[in-house]
């Protein structure tokens, strides 16, 4: 439910902190005066640890072992509520000497009714988590190996800092969310929006709060949501004079016989919320004016989402507005996985690069945190949808025992209550490869789910946010929760697994809500910032490098297959003779995986609907799943995902005795007009055979051409038939506006593979454009192969990329600070014995 964003909320501050023995101390009476430190809310221990310089792996595990208090006085009275919006994890409230509340969980926020003098003391107990792990019930139908330890699962806390392989030692330990001081009452606020042939439906119902009085201005108020038999009629409290304003038009609040007041808001025409690839993401302004006082909601998207099934039953794909949307991103992990900060300038550069390579998807995993509504605020003004989950994930959880099941609900009802405006919010999930982890360990399907995820969850939903679909878990759907051509999967056919890059058309993947992931290699400036030598032995870097706890294998042994199978080498000789070349084929080879990968997926005649990467950013410096750096750089892959992802999109499969397809796929709201052209290169340098014609594509429609069709005789393309010598060595094709004349997409396919000897190529760079708004124009007289562009001070548009020859391609340049110099750089490609600068 929406709230009242007034003045009436504050938060508070001049906190200090303590770190004591495991309940050494039952009260704030016992502390002593000495040892306190100041402290900043929202934070954790961890993050201050880290402020002081003095976060370590020791540090930071030892931060369970002990109690931490916090404690600040209030400088003004407070007739209302305090709100603490997250308290991670086993913590006391205290109040003038006395403990006003108790709460096992990070996810329920906390709120109490207060009437204070200047002066009270607050004071917070987060108790030692360590022993009370120890002490949790060892016995368990499965133990998963990914989160430890087993024990976990009685308490309600993200996975973050108990998943050794993939993230920084040390559990979120402290208020991870803001603490508020809110004055006075005021009514809930239910907000339902609905869009059906072109008209956009609101509700707004103002409910009574007889018990606890609202926090102005912040939603996440209670541990729970009130029914229709919990509200009283307190008329009085609400006022009777209202209307409610949306996009130009009102609607007067009524008052019913329960003390509510509703307005019906219907609006012809509204412009829709689409994700950015597929149109423009519209929002409108929404407020409340009740007896002469307006209060602002912020704003609110209208639309429509149903789940596509396919005809068979067995598929999952999102329709939006009526429009199907095939849905592509990144799985989240955090803006920082120390502090779990949650501020609009935390996640915008996160979610920006996420736009700007193209995705209309992030999904939160059951393993990360709940995100603030700065994340779902600027999702909502980005276009990009939400795959939310539960934050459960792997365990064998205690769904027997009714307080576990209403925690749960609870902090279900907590999330849901507070993004009702936001459009983004796509799928509500149950959480993460619990049904999987009991599937894959033998357990029978009666046992894979449970009342949490059949009943908690989706009853919650229902009541919330029925325009949202529900997904039990993920994955889920198939005859085993994890295969690939039934329901939501999570594929790892090409990538952990090594199949043949075929393997992304055999699969038959309908939805792949995690997928692709590899141990992507940083760019030098990132290695640079982080002092990690590129050394891939050494322990510092193994550090950064991702793997499943019990396997005898990392991300990099995957990673290192597919160059071995790409470019027929040993990355064993490389590592040891040639570790730049090693480094570049390394990072060369993922963004090729995730474009064939994709183009496979994306092609008329697909049954996927939709994948999402694992990860979209890195949670520690190195080489991890995540696509950004945890510097914010952007990788090869997330370059090779850029391409991929465009809505205007030109792509080549190779179909084998049937040569090559072009796929031309137009997902914006207007018709595609342009020229497709082909053209096949001898040694990279000369043209054997060139043909275009022009096309037209639909909105949101797409076309398959044959190769042979484009060309009008028989060549042998894909070189299937092998009748003499190959012909040819690369094709490249690309796909030009007829309008204006701009390349919108290039796509190149390797009949004898992608190992190529190295060659001068006459490679050139020069730097055109204004100065704070550069461009860099390459040129290569052969063809070069993912070419890549070096520079300190200036971070490329698109990089990794393939360069036909004799045509020139511009690339902006954009400054990682302000007030930096001119660009300067070099230019090198994976098969070039040149390189250029600028």
């Amino acid at each position: 439910m929406a709230s009242f964003r007034t003045s009436h909320r504050a938060p508070i501050d001049g906190w200090s902190v303590l770190a004591t023995a495991a309940d050494a101390h039952a009260s704030p009476a016992d502390l002593p005066d000495a040892g306190w430190a100041p402290f900043e809310v929202p934070g954790t221990i961890a993050g201050a640890l880290r402020a002081q310089k003095a976060l370590t792996d020791a540090s930071a595990h030892a931060i369970d072992a002990k109690d931490h208090w916090l404690r600040t006085r209030l400088s003004e009275p407070l007739s209302g509520s305090l709100v603490f919006d997250g308290l991670a994890i086993v913590s006391e409230i205290w109040i003038d000497g006395e403990k006003r509340a108790e709460s096992r969980s990070m996810f329920e926020p906390v709120t109490l009714d207060v009437d204070l003098a200047a002066g009270a003391e607050v004071a917070i107990c987060f108790r030692a988590l360590g022993p009370r792990l120890a002490a949790a019930p060892k016995r368990s139908r499965w133990r998963p190996q990914m989160i430890q330890p087993n024990g976990l699962r009685f308490f309600r806390t993200t996975a973050l800092g108990s998943t050794p392989g993939w993230s920084p030692a040390g559990r979120p330990t402290g208020p991870w969310r803001p603490i508020w001081r809110v004055e006075g009452a005021m009514p809930k606020i239910d907000v339902r929006t609905a869009y059906e042939d072109g008209v956009g439906r609101l509700k707004v119902t103002l409910k009574p709060r007889p018990s606890c009085p609202a926090a102005a201005g912040h939603p996440r108020l209670s541990g729970s949501v009130e029914r229709d038999d919990q509200v009283v009629d307190t008329r009085a409290k609400l006022g009777h004079d209202g209307v409610v304003r949306c996009a130009g038009l009102t609607a007067p609040l009524v008052q019913e016989e329960n003390g509510r007041l509703v307005a019906d808001l219907a609006l012809p025409g509204v412009a829709p919320w689409f994700p950015h690839t597929h149109g423009e993401p519209a929002l409108h302004d929404l407020s409340v004016t009740l007896d002469g006082e307006t209060f602002d909601l912020g704003r609110v998207g209208f639309r429509s989402i149903a789940v596509d099934r396919d005809a068979d039953g067995d598929g999952f794909g999102l329709v939006i507005n009526g429009v199907p949307v095939f849905a592509r991103g990144a799985c989240w992990s955090s803006a920082d996985a120390v502090s779990l900060a949650g501020s609009r300038e935390a996640y915008k550069p996160w979610l920006r690069l996420a736009r700007e390579a193209g995705m209309n998807m992030i999904r939160v995993p059951g393993v990360m945190a709940y995100e603030t509504d700065d994340f779902f605020a600027l999702c909502d003004e980005l276009g990009i949808m939400v795959w939310q989950e539960a934050m459960l994930a792997n365990f064998d959880y205690p769904q027997a025992d009714e307080a576990f099941r209403e925690s749960v609900r609870r902090e279900a009802e907590s999330f849901l209550d507070r993004t009702q405006t936001n459009a983004c919010l796509a799928v509500f999930c149950g959480g993460s490869e619990v049904f999987q982890q009991a599937a894959m360990l033998g357990a029978p399907a009666d046992a894979w789910g449970g009342p949490v995820f059949d009943e908690a969850l989706p009853e919650a939903l229902k009541e919330l946010r029925p325009d949202v679909p529900y997904v039990p878990n993920s994955p889920s759907g198939g005859h085993l929760p994890f295969i690939a051509d039934q329901g939501v999967t999570h594929y790892y056919g090409v990538g952990a697994y090594r199949r043949p890059l075929e393997d992304a058309r055999r699969a038959r993947v309908r939805f792949a809500s995690e997928s692709l992931a590899f141990s992507n290699v940083p760019e030098d400036v990132s290695l640079a910032r982080a002092k990690i030598s590129p050394v891939t032995h050494t322990p510092d870097w193994k550090r950064g490098v991702p793997r499943d706890m019990g396997a005898a294998w990392d991300f990099e042994d995957v990673r290192d297959h597919y160059v071995e199978r790409l470019y027929g080498v040993s990355t064993l000789e490389l590592k040891r003779e040639d570790p730049e070349r090693y480094f570049a084929l390394s990072r060369a080879v993922v963004p090729d995986v995730l474009e064939e990968a994709y183009a496979e997926f994306r092609r008329p005649g697909s049954a996927t609907r939709g994948a999402l990467v694992w990860l979209l950013q890195d949670l520690m410096p190195g080489a991890g799943w995540g696509v950004i750096a945890s510097d914010g750089e952007p990788k090869s892959a997330w370059h090779g995902l850029k391409r991929a992802f465009r809505p205007v999109q030109l792509s080549i499969t190779d179909e084998g005795v049937n040569g090559i397809a072009l796929h031309v796929i137009n997902e914006r709201p207007e018709p595609l007009e342009a020229e497709l052209s082909l053209t096949c290169w001898r040694d990279g340098a000369a043209p054997v055979v060139a043909a275009s014609r022009a096309v037209a594509v639909a909105s949101r429609e797409a076309q398959t051409l044959s190769a042979f069709e484009l060309i009008g005789r028989f060549f042998d393309i894909s070189y299937a038939y092998k009748f003499g010598p190959p012909s040819h060595d690369v094709t490249s094709a690309a796909l030009t506006c007829a309008r204006t004349g701009a390349v919108l997409a290039e796509a190149f396919h390797f009949p004898l593979g992608r190992a190529r000897p190295r060659a001068a190529l006459g490679l050139s760079a020069r730097v055109e454009g204004e100065p704070d708004a550069p461009e860099l124009v390459l040129k290569s007289e052969r063809f070069a192969q993912s070419v890549h562009i070096s520079d300190e001070a200036w971070r490329p548009a698109e990089n990794w990329l393939h360069l036909a020859p004799g045509r020139e391609k511009r690339i902006a340049l954009v400054a990682r600070k302000e007030g930096t110099g001119a660009p300067g750089g070099v230019v090198r490609a994976l098969n070039s014995l040149d390189e250029a600068t600028y």
